[in-house]
């Protein structure tokens, strides 16, 4: 299985909190929804639908599994909330327990996530994806275990805020293997992991 990295990303790198005021307001962010402005439905809608057509499962960390869940239990009607509520979907959490997971969830081992997911790779089958997410996305970057990055790159500096390439020192290349141009300036970007370079980096304490 690809393990496929989806964000909505400013100019200055930063994918914190693209969909609502309180979607994450860590370190006192204070630009929750700035993607939203720029959502062109004629392109990006597309781009996320051909996304999801190669993906056979999704993968969270808490914050934004939560986020999704509460957007999408219960919703039907359309093609892509049931493709939403049907897929199956993997958690990297410390803090929530079994019996607190549902939405077609399986919760991976607290104590060795990125282990986890590395062992889900080996596996037969389409794309793991993994949305918004912004800290267990850092450390898979990190751990070198990314294998397409989907980058919606929005043309908004916002000074400041969670971003998935840390400052760690590690090298990677990529080759730009799609790009198209919305028409709000968004460059809908696919990357394929291409050399040498990434290094083993460490877990953090928590996956969001």
């Amino acid at each position: 299985m690809r393990l496929v990295v989806s964000e909505f990303i400013s100019l200055d790198g930063v994918v914190q909190a693209p969909g609502g005021p309180q979607e994450d307001t860590d370190g006192g962010f204070r630009h929750g929804g700035w993607s939203v402005p720029l959502f062109d439905p004629a392109s990006m809608g597309p781009a996320i639908d051909a996304g999801m057509a190669t993906t056979e499962a999704l993968l969270f960390g808490r914050r934004t599994w939560k986020v999704m869940a509460d957007a999408w239990v219960g919703r039907a009607g359309d093609e892509f909330a049931d493709q939403m509520n049907e897929i199956p979907k993997y958690l990297a959490s410390r803090t929530l327990t079994a019996d607190e997971v549902g939405w077609n969830t399986t919760l991976l081992p607290a104590d060795d996530a990125l282990g986890a997911i590395a062992e889900l790779k080996q596996r037969d089958g389409g794309d793991l994806q993994v949305m918004g997410s912004s800290n267990l996305a850092a450390q898979l970057v990190a751990a070198g275990l990314v294998d397409v990055l989907r980058l919606m790159i929005e043309p908004v500096i916002l000074g400041g805020g969670k971003r998935i390439f840390t400052d760690n020192g590690q090298a990677s290349t990529w080759d730009l293997v799609e790009q198209s141009v919305s028409s709000t300036g968004v460059q809908i970007c696919m990357f394929h992991f291409k050399a040498d370079g990434v290094g083993s980096g460490s877990s953090d304490d928590f996956y969001e």
